[in-house]
C-alpha cells in the first residue's frame, strides 16, 4: 500500500513517519506534501490509499482537500492530525468519510491504531469492489449471450416467442414500438483458413469481431442488430427493423465496412420482411434458401433473394444431372487408369460450365450422389469387403475436405481437383482388394485342377483358403460367369472326356477317375453339359 504525509511543518511530517509502524500496516510507499494544494497533484500521481493530513494549513485549508479526496479519490481513506480540538472540524472529517481525528501531540499508539483502522477499511472495501467488478464482467459476459439466445428463440421456438419479445423490448434490445422487421442471413465460410488464422483459429472471436461491425452501422442509429444465430454454427443475422426497405444499401456499407477491416465481403440472404416475432421463422427459411440457391459463377453479387434466384433453363431437371455422367465415372474408376478419370472429370466441369448456374445446394446433391455413387459401385464389386473399405475412404476425406459450398469465392478448378481425387482414392481403393482377391482366386482354380478326383465341396475349399463359402461363391460368378459347382462339374466332365478316348476304361471308372462315384449321377451330368449320354459321346469319338 502507498501513504500520503500531508502537514506544513515538516518537523511534524518527520514525527508520523517515526511514530507508524509502516511494515506491520504492509505500507510501503509514503510520499509528503506541505500543501493541500501540493497533495491534490501528488495524489492525482501517487494514487496513495492513506492521507494523513493537518486540517490547518497555510497553503491549501485541509477542509478543501478532504473534499477534493471526497469527489475524485473516493476509495481513499485519510486521517486528520490537527492542534485544534474543533468540533465543526470532527463533524468534517467524518462528513467526508474520515476514519479518524487524532490532535496533537501525536500519541504512537492512537496513530498506529488509526492507521490499522484505516488500512482494514481499505481492504475490505477493495475486496467489495473487486467482487463487484468480478460479477460486472460476468453481467457483461452473459448478457449478450442471454440476448442471443432470446433473439435466437423468436425464429426456433414459436411457443415462447412472444414472451421473449416483452423481455428483449424490457431491456431494451429491441425497441418498444417495434412491430415488424427484415430478416437478413449471412453464413461465414468456416473453411477460410486466412481469416481465421488471423484469430487464432478462434472462429468464436471472428463471429464476434463481425457482429461488431455489422453493428456499427445498426446501433448508432437504432436501425437494427446484428447477434450469432444459435441454431446453426458460423450463421449471423440481422433484424432490420428501421428503414427495412434500404436494405440493400445497408447491406453494401457494411460489406464496404468488412472489406476495409477484414479484406472480405461476404453473402447475404435477405427475407421479404413482416411482423415479429410470428414471421421470423418463415423469414429465416426465406433468407437461407436464397443463400442456398444463389448462382455461384455470379461472384460478385452479395445481396440474395429468392426472386433473384437465377432461374434454371435446362429441359431436365439440374438435382439428377449427376446421372448422365455416373456410367462414364463407373467405367474411369473400373479402368484404374488416371488419365481416363481425368478425362470424365473434365467432361463433368464442362457440362457445369455450360449450365450457367452452380448453386450451393447443387453442389451438395452432386456431393450426396458421388457418396451413393461411390457406396454402391464397392459394394458391388468388393460384397462384404465393401465396408472396410468405406470406412477407411471416408477417413480420406475428412483429410480431403470438398470445397466448402458456403465458400466466398467459389473455383470450379478447386472442385475438379476434388473430384479427381474422389474417384482415384475409389479406383485405388478397388485395385488394392482386387489384386489379393484375384490372386486368391487364381489359387482356387490350381486347387481345384489338382483335387478334383477327390470329393471337392465348396465348404472345404472355403476352409483350405481361409474365405467365406460366400465369398468363393461370388468370385466364382463374377469372374467365371458359373458358380463354384458348375464350374467343377465342367471341369471333370472335360478330363472324362479325354479319358473316354481310351477304349480299355469303363464309364464307371472314368466317373471314379473324375471324382464322381455314382455312374448314374456322373451319366445325368455328362448328358446335362454335353447334351448327350457319355456311351453316346463315346461312340460318336471313336466312328470319328
Amino acid at each position: 500500500m502507498r501513504a500520503l504525509i500531508v502537514d506544513d511543518e515538516a518537523r511534524v511530517r518527520k514525527a508520523i513517519r517515526l511514530l507508524v509502524d509502516w511494515q506491520s500496516h504492509d505500507i510501503i510507499e509514503i510520499e509528503e506534501a506541505g500543501s493541500g494544494h501540493e497533495a491534490i497533484k501528488l495524489i492525482q500521481k501517487f494514487k496513495p490509499e492513506l492521507v494523513i493530513m493537518d486540517m490547518m494549513m497555510d497553503s491549501g485549508h485541509g477542509l478543501e482537500l478532504m473534499a477534493w479526496v471526497n469527489e475524485h479519490a473516493g476509495s481513499t481513506k485519510f486521517i486528520v492530525v490537527s492542534g485544534h480540538d474543533d468540533f465543526e472540524f470532527v463533524r468534517s472529517t467524518v462528513r467526508h468519510g474520515g476514519i479518524d481525528y487524532i490532535l496533537k501531540p501525536i500519541d504512537p499508539e492512537t496513530i498506529n491504531t488509526a492507521v490499522a483502522k484505516a488500512v482494514k477499511e481499505w481492504r475490505l472495501e477493495e475486496q467489495h469492489r473487486m467482487e463487484q467488478h468480478v460479477r460486472s464482467i460476468q453481467l457483461n459476459e452473459i448478457k449478450p449471450v442471454y440476448g442471443e439466445k432470446l433473439l435466437s428463440s423468436l425464429i426456433d421456438d414459436p411457443g415462447s416467442a412472444e414472451s421473449a419479445l416483452r423481455r428483449l423490448r424490457s431491456d431494451g434490445v429491441v425497441p418498444q414500438e417495434v412491430s415488424s422487421a427484415r430478416l437478413m442471413l449471412i453464413q461465414v465460410d468456416s473453411g477460410d483458413a486466412s481469416l481465421l488464422q488471423r484469430f487464432k483459429h478462434d472462429s468464436e472471436l471472428l463471429l464476434f469481431a463481425l457482429i461488431n461491425i455489422c453493428n456499427e452501422f445498426l446501433l448508432a442509429d437504432k436501425r437494427g442488430i446484428a447477434f450469432k444465430y444459435w441454431g446453426a454454427p458460423m450463421e449471423i443475422l440481422i433484424f432490420l427493423w428501421k428503414e427495412p426497405e434500404q436494405g440493400t444499401e445497408l447491406i453494401s456499407q457494411i460489406n464496404l465496412g468488412l472489406y476495409h477491416t477484414l479484406q472480405r465481403k461476404l453473402h447475404f440472404g435477405v427475407a421479404s420482411g413482416g411482423e415479429i416475432p410470428n414471421s421470423l421463422p418463415i423469414q429465416y427459411s426465406e433468407a437461407a434458401a436464397a443463400i442456398r440457391k444463389r448462382n455461384l459463377f455470379h461472384s460478385n453479387e452479395f445481396i440474395h433473394t429468392l426472386t433473384s434466384v437465377t432461374p434454371w433453363a435446362g429441359s431436365s431437371s439440374p438435382y439428377t444431372l449427376f446421372a448422365k455422367v455416373q456410367e462414364d465415372w463407373k467405367m474411369a474408376v473400373m479402368s484404374g487408369n488416371e488419365g481416363q478419370i481425368a478425362s470424365a472429370v473434365q467432361k463433368w466441369i464442362e457440362l457445369l460450365s455450360s449450365l450457367g448456374i452452380v448453386t450451393p445446394e447443387l453442389l451438395d446433391t452432386w456431393k450426396s450422389d458421388m457418396l451413393s455413387f461411390r457406396t454402391a459401385l464397392l459394394r458391388e464389386i468388393l460384397g462384404e469387403e465393401a465396408d472396410a473399405a468405406l470406412t477407411k475412404l471416408e477417413q480420406d476425406d475428412q483429410e480431403h475436405l470438398s470445397p466448402h459450398t458456403n465458400s466466398y469465392h467459389f473455383s470450379l478448378y478447386a472442385w475438379r481437383d476434388w473430384f479427381g481425387h474422389f474417384l482415384n482414392r475409389v479406383a485405388e481403393t478397388l485395385s488394392t482388394h482386387q489384386a489379393p482377391e484375384n490372386k486368391t482366386m487364381a489359387e482356387i482354380i490350381k486347387y481345384i485342377e489338382h483335387h478334383y478326383q477327390s470329393d471337392l465341396s465348396l465348404q472345404e475349399i472355403a476352409r483350405h483358403f481361409y474365405v467365406s463359402r460366400e465369398y468363393i461363391s461370388r468370385k466364382f460368378k463374377q469372374e467365371l460367369g458359373d458358380n463354384f459347382s458348375d464350374y467343377l462339374g465342367k471341369y471333370r466332365i472335360d478330363k472324362a472326356k479325354l479319358l473316354m478316348l481310351n477304349p480299355n476304361l469303363k464309364i464307371s471308372q472314368i466317373a471314379e477317375m473324375v471324382g464322381i462315384h455314382d455312374v448314374k449321377y456322373f451319366s445325368k451330368v455328362f448328358k446335362k453339359i454335353e447334351g448327350v449320354s457319355p456311351k453316346d459321346y463315346r461312340s460318336k469319338v471313336a466312328i470319328k
